[in-house]
């Protein structure tokens, strides 16, 4: 069975977004092309837990942490509960496999402060790409949405009479995100300015467009982001998710509900929310010892 049909079962089935769909087929192609040239087998069906035992060990080779492993082991995880739900295997090749532990480390973020210095100091300049790239990072940060999810967003999706943003997350799940009416009145200028400022306007239901009026794409997202971010602050790494982790981080630290904060980021359980309120403690760590007379005493 091709890999094509399993995809178009998560496309078709499973409402899997493409986002996720094009990632479970990079690592199954990956996992495919390994398998042909460490022990020329071609065939996806006929596979042992040595060989995908043997795919983590050479992933680890390579320097890959890991969540990005089990991120893959998740796929390939998807794929042959599909093939034995198919009768195409008679043995889960994935039951004796075990991933790598995954060491707990704190969300980068970008600090309260060198976030108002983006926005209240930094220069963005009065073209059309300027006016874009700071909206960009505003709703980034005030939404906490995925690069994934401002991709796809458009112009409907922003309720100007209820102050709220409708995003559609992983596997098509949708969820309301409320805005203050700062945002909103700065999306309805930069739509009057998109008018004026490009010549044409090609997908025009979208919402943040190329200045040849396309959607636009993942690695533009990346790079403004990316840009304006080393202007404020030396944290390594400074991409759209950094964003996302900053808007939870600071909602924690300001007393925000956790559960609220899930419901907000799309997280389907509260464990994966938990990891800010390990920033929150860290950070009245970091307060205490360079605050309180005692914090130093031996």
């Amino acid at each position: 069975m091709p890999l094509k049909t399993f995809l178009d079962y998560l496309r078709f089935e499973r409402r899997f977004s493409p986002h996720t769909i094009v990632a479970y087929q990079k690592d199954i192609t990956q996992f495919s092309d390994f398998l042909m040239k460490q022990y020329d087998n071609n065939s996806l069906t006929i596979v042992s837990h040595q060989q995908v035992r043997s795919w983590i060990i050479y992933l680890l080779d390579l320097g890959l942490t890991s969540a990005s492993i089990n991120r893959k082991l998740a796929s390939l995880k998807a794929i042959y509960r599909f093939y034995l739900k198919r009768g195409l295997i008679k043995t889960n090749p994935m039951t004796k496999v075990i991933g790598p532990k995954n060491s707990k480390r704190l969300a980068v973020y970008i600090h309260q402060d060198e976030l108002e210095n983006l926005f209240e100091k930094v220069k963005f300049s009065e073209d059309y790409e300027g006016k874009r790239d700071r909206l960009i990072l505003e709703v980034l940060y005030q939404t906490g949405m995925r690069r994934a999810e401002l991709l796809e967003l458009k112009v409907e999706d922003v309720s100007v009479k209820r102050n709220e943003i409708r995003v559609l997350g992983k596997r098509m799940k949708e969820r309301i995100i409320p805005v203050n009416v700062a945002l909103i009145k700065q999306i309805q200028t930069f739509l009057v300015d998109r008018n004026h400022y490009l010549t044409e306007i090609i997908d025009k239901d979208y919402l943040i467009l190329t200045k040849r009026g396309k959607k636009v794409y993942p690695k533009l997202i990346y790079n403004v982001v990316k840009k304006y971010l080393t202007s404020v602050s030396t944290v390594e790494q400074k991409g759209p998710h950094t964003l996302r982790h900053s808007f939870a981080t600071h909602l924690s630290e300001n007393g925000a509900d956790l559960n609220a904060i899930k419901t907000m980021l799309g997280h389907n359980n509260l464990a994966a929310t938990q990891i800010y309120t390990n920033n929150t403690i860290q950070r009245l760590k970091e307060v205490y010892t360079q605050s309180h007379p005692k914090a130093k005493s031996k």
